[in-house]
C-alpha cells in the first residue's frame, strides 16, 4: 500500500493553529500537514510487518518504505537508492561529517572546514571529530549578509581537507550561500562537500545535480513531517563510515528497523513540498514577507534594519533588528504572535545572536533583532498590515 498524494483532500488550518496566536517560527518547526498525518497512519495502526522480512506482513512495509524513499529522491534529484533515512537532521548532519573524515582512515586528510552560523548539529558534529580525533575545523569568514566566499574557500583547503559542509540557507537570517560555486571549487579538488537543506527544501528548488553536493540533510519537521526523521542524501559512489553498524538497512549506513510510518511521513510532505514549488506558494509568501518588512518600516521609521541579503535569502525569512528595544521584549509584548529572537537550538537565551556577530554587527544589534519565520499560517490568518498593528498598534 502506498498512499496517492493527489487523492488526499487540501487541509483547512492544521488543527494545532486554530484559535492560538499567529504562528511565525517555521524555521523551527512546522506543524504536520493533516494529509501527512493520514498517509501515515496505517503504517502505525495496520501494516506493521518488519520491511526486512520475508512473509506476507513485510511486503506493504517494503513498498512503502520504497515508495517513500522515491518521493524524498523526488523533491531533490537524486535516485532513490542515494536516500538514507535517519532518525533526525542532527543525526543525518552527523552522519555525513563523522561518516566522511572517517571513512578515510588517513590521519593525513584530518581536517573539516565549515562556517560559523552552521547549525549546531554540524557545529557539534565538528567539535566531536576534533575532541575525539584531532580533526582540524577551519571557520570561513562571512561577508556582511552572512554569506561565504568561494575564493575564501579555495584559500582554505589543503592536502588534508576530507569535507566541506556549507548549509544551504541560514535558519535565523534565511541567507542563502553559493553551493553550486563551492562546489565546482570542491570536485576540482576531490573534496566532499555537505551540505544542510534543511531550511531551504520547500521553500526553494533545491537539486542536487544543480547544487554539485556529494551528501545533503533532509529534515521532517522543517516541512510539515513529524519531529524524528531526517534524511540523507548521499551520491552514489561516495563511502562513508556508518555511525550504527548492524545489519544491512539503509545501505548499511544506518542499522535498525526502518520506522516506516515516519518514512510515509517524510515521503508524503517531500511530495506534497514539490506541488507547493510547482504551484508558485514560495514567491506568494515572499510577498506577504515583503508586506510586512514595508509595514515595520513605516510604523517605525528609520529604525527597522533588515538582517542577511535582501534578496539571496529564503522566500519566508524575515530578520531584522529595530533601534532602542530588544527582541525578546517585544515578543513579551505581542502574546497574539509566535515568533522567535534567533534560533531555537539556543531558546531562552538573551545573548548577541552567534550569526548575527558572526556577520561583523555589533552587541546591541544582535540583540535588538527578532526572526519571522512565515509558512501557510501567514496567508491564512492575518494580513502584513494587521501584524503590524499586533507589534506595535
Amino acid at each position: 500500500m502506498t498512499t496517492d498524494v493527489s487523492a488526499l483532500a487540501v487541509p483547512a488550518l492544521p488543527p494545532g493553529l486554530r484559535g492560538a496566536p499567529v504562528y511565525l517560527d517555521y524555521n523551527s518547526t512546522t506543524p504536520v500537514d493533516p494529509r501527512v498525518t493520514e498517509a501515515m497512519m496505517p503504517y502505525l495502526a495496520e501494516h506493521f510487518g518488519n520491511p526486512s522480512s520475508a512473509n506476507h506482513y513485510a511486503d506493504k512495509p517494503r513498498r512503502a518504505l520504497a515508495h517513500a524513499r522515491g518521493q524524498v529522491a523526488a523533491l531533490i534529484g537524486a535516485t532513490p537508492g542515494e536516500v538514507v533515512f535517519t532518525g533526525s537532521g542532527s543525526e543525518a548532519d552527523a552522519l555525513a561529517i563523522f561518516g566522511a573524515v572517517l571513512s578515510h582512515r588517513d590521519p593525513g586528510r584530518m581536517q573539516v572546514i565549515t562556517q560559523a552560523t552552521e547549525h549546531p548539529a554540524v557545529l557539534g558534529a565538528c567539535r566531536a571529530l576534533q575532541r575525539r580525533h584531532g580533526t582540524t575545523i577551519t571557520y570561513l569568514p562571512l561577508d556582511p549578509y552572512g554569506r561565504v566566499s568561494p575564493a575564501d574557500l579555495a584559500a582554505a583547503l589543503t592536502p588534508r581537507t576530507a569535507l566541506v559542509s556549507i548549509m544551504t540557507a541560514n535558519n535565523e537570517t534565511g541567507a542563502l550561500q553559493p553551493i553550486a560555486e563551492l562546489s565546482a571549487i570542491t570536485r576540482e579538488h576531490g573534496i566532499l562537500l555537505h551540505t544542510d537543506a534543511a531550511q531551504a527544501l520547500g521553500k526553494i528548488d533545491v537539486d542536487v545535480a544543480r547544487l554539485g553536493v556529494d551528501l545533503l540533510t533532509v529534515v521532517g519537521h522543517k516541512m510539515y513531517a513529524p519531529k524524528g526523521v531526517g534524511a540523507l542524501y548521499v551520491r552514489s559512489g561516495v563511502h562513508l563510515e556508518a555511525l550504527v553498524p548492524g545489519g544491512g538497512q539503509e545501505r548499511g549506513l544506518r542499522a535498525g528497523t526502518e520506522n516506516v510510518a515516519l518514512a510515509v511521513a517524510l515521503g508524503t510532505a517531500a511530495e506534497l513540498a514539490a506541488q507547493d514549488l510547482a504551484d508558485g506558494r514560495p514567491a506568494r509568501i515572499s510577498v506577504l514577507r515583503q508586506d510586512l518588512h514595508q509595514h515595520l518600516q513605516a510604523a517605525l521609521p528609520g529604525r527597522v534594519h533588515l538582517n542577511g541579503p535582501q534578496h539571496l535569502r529564503l522566500p519566508n525569512t524575515l530578520n531584522i533588528s529595530i533601534d532602542g528595544t530588544l527582541g525578546h521584549h517585544i515578543l513579551d509584548a505581542a502574546p497574539q504572535i509566535a515568533a522567535s529572537t534567533g534560533s531555537a537550538c539556543h531558546s531562552g537565551s538573551h545573548s548577541p545572536s552567534p550569526v548575527l556577530t558572526a556577520m561583523g554587527l555589533d552587541a546591541p544589534r544582535a540583540l535588538f533583532r527578532t526572526s519571522n519565520h512565515a509558512g501557510a499560517d501567514l496567508g491564512r490568518r492575518v494580513a502584513a498590515y494587521d501584524m503590524a498593528q499586533l507589534l506595535f498598534g
